[in-house]
């Protein structure tokens, strides 16, 4: 299976309804991520990354082949040992950005994804509104740590 070719099978589908638990596997068989807008304050990932992100008014995703890569913030609140923030570093190397936009005009997606990660886009809709442009990657685009 393609992005092209999942991205084109979660195309209309119905808030709440985004991707079925056995799309989830065949994505993640296949190295594919899909990634959504969940209510106002979440993005999730599924797939090859099963995760989720708080993202009230939107956020900024760091992701490698390994998964979301954490923040700098996050990693330094923690008692890690140098080896961990050697690590840190070498994925941040190869690591790509995903902006979630959030978008409180009611003409436009409320969730919006932006990404220099080749990457497929579906629409969710909300009681036949168009609610989230979401996206389906391949880990293998974004490069090797």
């Amino acid at each position: 299976m393609t992005k092209e070719q999942l991205a084109e099978k979660l195309d209309g589908r119905e808030y709440l309804r985004e991707i079925t638990k056995d799309e989830e596997e065949q994505a993640k068989q296949a190295g594919l991520v899909v990634v959504f807008g969940y209510s106002d304050d979440n993005v999730e990932l599924r797939g090859a990354i099963d995760d989720e992100i708080g993202a009230y008014n939107g956020t900024t995703i760091t992701v490698d082949q390994e998964g979301i890569v954490p923040s700098w913030e996050r990693l330094i609140e923690t008692e890690v040992y140098e080896a961990e923030f050697e690590k840190y570093f070498r994925r941040k190397q190869h690591a790509k950005e995903i902006k979630a936009v959030w978008n409180y005009e009611l003409d436009k997606f409320a969730w919006t994804f932006e990404t220099p990660i080749p990457h497929a886009t579906f629409a969710i809709q909300e009681d036949g509104v168009n609610y989230c442009q979401g996206i389906v990657f391949s880990l293998a685009d974004i490069g090797a740590n």
